[in-house]
């Protein structure tokens, strides 16, 4: 990848936006980038060098796997999103990998040895990537909230709500999002069964909800699916 690109992708990333051009230019040198395709494994936590990662392009899903091999989809990530070791720990026990979901994504990354140096140089950067990483804990904080609080109906009428908020394409009280994800994704990210999650989305279609297929999912009216989570 040329310098030129990869000065752009970290100039326009809202965290580096406190470093003038000649530190954004000295950044090139320690930065680490990516392309992958849809499928494509991206990282693996096990056995290699902690890192931070930048999603510059596409979508990719964080899949923790516990002791007994069981796979569960722990975050979705997406353009201008953080993930790898945010907490800047090295010696963290989890056992998860990242993979595309979209036909192009295009990560930069970071050693997480590289990147504590770099917050040292920089405490206006270092106050930004602080808030950047109080913003994702207190979204995995509501996300356990929703998990413990509400049933998987709910969960799911929230989780759709606040994709098409994020990605969806508004016209109106409409919104049509480009659907990346199969219903096994789904079910796994609002902890439920693929049958279930199957179910409640032939609910939600039948009530006029929403319009499903594996390409597209319309959201006919945010206001009437708010209302019946209210």
């Amino acid at each position: 990848m040329s310098a030129d690109l990869k000065f752009w992708y970290l100039r326009n990333h809202k965290l580096f936006r406190t470093l003038n051009l000649s530190q954004i230019k000295q950044l090139c040198i320690i930065t680490g980038f990516k392309k992958a395709g849809r499928g494509d494994i991206i990282y693996f936590s096990a056995g290699e060098l902690p890192r931070i990662f930048f999603l510059k392009k596409g979508n990719i899903k964080i899949v923790s796997v516990d002791k007994e091999g069981n796979e569960m989809i722990k975050d979705i990530i997406q353009k201008g999103d953080l993930f790898g070791e945010l907490t800047l720990e090295t010696h963290t026990e989890n056992n998860e990998y990242a993979q595309a979901l979209t036909d192009e994504v295009i990560i930069c990354s970071f050693l997480l040895s590289d990147f504590e140096n770099l917050l040292l140089k920089h405490p206006d950067l270092a106050l930004s990537y602080t808030k950047f990483v109080g913003l994702r804990m207190m979204k995995w904080k509501n996300s356990y909230t929703n998990l413990i609080s509400k049933d998987a109906r709910s969960r799911l009428m929230l989780f759709l709500k606040d994709w098409a908020h994020r990605e969806g394409k508004p016209e109106g009280d409409t919104a049509n999002i480009e659907n990346y994800l199969t219903q096994n994704d789904i079910a796994q990210i609002i902890c439920t069964s693929r049958q279930t999650a199957t179910q409640l989305l032939n609910e939600l279609e039948e009530k006029q909800l929403i319009q499903y297929s594996r390409k597209h999912i319309i959201i006919n009216s945010l206001t009437a699916l708010e209302d019946q989570l209210n």
